[in-house]
């Protein structure tokens, strides 16, 4: 269910007008040879989630943009944008259904060259369909 989801997330995102509009790349992993702004999955986790008549997983899944701003408030309309588009991700995924959708936990830092990295992880319960 996860690698499903880490799937249908990446697909969702760069599905999204905006988003295309302004990242460079939506990607699964880091990528190698994209200019900024860029959006990639950091990392992700599962667990049991299951119950007495479904199987089921909840799967934490972090967001790393890769952007350039001098200010912190120049990447907060993208950011915005990234977080309104996950939170509308479809409930009906191949093979599973997802129940809820919570935002858990954001990171900022600045780093060189006005280089800004944002981390935004979420938490998703999935039954299997």
């Amino acid at each position: 269910m996860e690698n499903a989801l880490r799937a249908a997330l990446i697909e969702w995102l760069a599905a999204d007008p905006v988003l295309s509009s302004v990242l460079n790349g939506v990607t699964e992993e880091t990528p190698l040879r994209t200019s900024l702004p860029w959006l990639a999955i950091a990392s992700s986790a599962s667990t049991d989630w299951s119950c007495k008549t479904a199987a089921g997983r909840e799967v934490r899944i972090a967001l790393e943009l890769q952007c350039r701003g001098d200010t912190p408030g120049a990447v907060a309309p993208l950011v915005a944008a990234i977080e309104a588009r996950v939170e509308t991700l479809p409930a009906e995924q191949p093979g599973s259904q997802v129940v809820t959708t919570r935002f858990l936990r954001a990171r900022a830092e600045q780093r060189g060259e006005s280089r800004r990295a944002v981390l935004l992880e979420y938490q998703f319960r999935l039954l299997a369909a």
